[in-house]
């Protein structure tokens, strides 16, 4: 029976991941990093099944170059999702090349110093990614807000994959100085094949619609006497025209929507209601889910489709969040108590 390395497997399930994201968006915007990010996790992982599984030395000069491109990518997938950038594509492109380039360099003049150069680009750029999620899902104001919340969770598991693997390089170049790579094998082996599985899903789960998230971020001591004037507008908006039911609604759809700064929009929630702006929408949506599951004997399905919501998953939980019930629980009590 013919030798299958472990790393081998991890590049056929997430080659299965990949498929599985493109399928999945066929229909709408795809995420052209984190697809990239997913390919990049397979390549390397064929190139680790290779180097430990039939000690092919000659990928170690492809490896370093790889590895330096997760971390631009998972930054660059997370960035369009947060905001539109306006630099010329190739600018951006050179910029997010330039770690490779690095790696490229000091494999021809500098060998010795990848290893902590990679651990300084892993640190940057997971660092960079938390700073762009610091005001929490809100902050992906390009995603629609059914997925955002787990989006939001995704990127942030992406960003300490990214400290996880400098923490693994850190440990490569200790046992190198130590035990002249008694037990870098193992170490290595482990420590990427986590770390790619971990990026690569949590790419694909970044851009999934899902259900917001149950905490509420923190807010203001008090609301600001503006901060009623934007609220109503924004009430205005989801009573009169029911923009909720724009499935693909996001913060940045909303605030051209109302005429109002998406940062006033959210600070405005936030401190107002306690919680975020994700989590006000799809409260609307379920009002109206709840009224006509009350008021007709339309199907689930289609009462969730009418109010927004694309996946019956995201709106049983989502509808339990708010009233503790499944949408069947709910449209039987109210049956019950309206019989009596």
């Amino acid at each position: 029976m013919p030798f299958i390395p472990l790393p081998f497997v991890v590049a056929i399930l997430l080659t299965l991941v990949f498929v599985h994201v493109i399928r999945r968006d066929e229909e709408g915007v795809r995420n052209g990093p984190f697809l990239a990010l997913i390919l990049l996790s397979v390549f390397q992982s064929i190139l680790s099944g290779l180097r430990w599984g039939y000690g092919v030395t000659a990928v170690m000069y492809l490896a370093p170059v790889g590895a330096a491109l997760v971390p631009p990518l998972a930054y660059a997938g997370v960035l369009r999702l947060v905001r539109q950038s306006r630099a010329p594509v190739t600018r951006r492109l050179l910029l997010h090349a330039l770690p490779a380039l690095i790696i490229i360099v000091l494999l021809l003049f500098g060998r010795e110093r990848i290893d902590l150069v990679l651990v300084a680009i892993f640190v940057a750029y997971a660092v960079a990614i938390l700073l762009l999620m610091r005001k929490g899902a809100d902050a992906l104001k390009l995603a629609p807000f059914e997925g955002s919340a787990r989006a939001y969770r995704a990127i942030l598991f992406a960003a300490f994959a990214l400290l996880f693997s400098a923490t693994i390089d850190t440990l490569v170049f200790l046992d190198f100085a130590m035990t002249q790579g008694a037990y870098v094998r193992p170490v290595v082996a482990v420590g990427n094949l986590a770390l790619l599985a971990i990026i690569a899903v949590a790419a694909a789960s970044a851009g999934a619609p899902a259900v917001p998230v149950e905490k509420a971020e923190p807010v203001a001591d008090v609301a600001l006497p503006e901060d009623a004037e934007t609220l109503a507008a924004i009430e205005s908006l989801m009573r009169v025209k029911r923009v909720y039911r724009d499935a693909d609604l996001n913060l940045d759809r909303l605030a051209r929507k109302a005429g109002i700064p998406s940062r006033q929009i959210s600070a405005a929630i936030n401190r107002a209601t306690g919680k975020n702006v994700s989590q006000y929408v799809n409260e609307q949506r379920i009002a109206e889910a709840c009224a006509l599951l009350e008021e007709s004997n339309r199907p689930v399905t289609e009462i969730m489709f009418a109010v927004g919501f694309q996946t019956k998953s995201n709106f049983n939980r989502e509808f339990r969040r708010v009233t503790d019930r499944t949408p069947l629980e709910w449209r039987a009590e109210r049956a019950s108590s309206n019989a009596i």
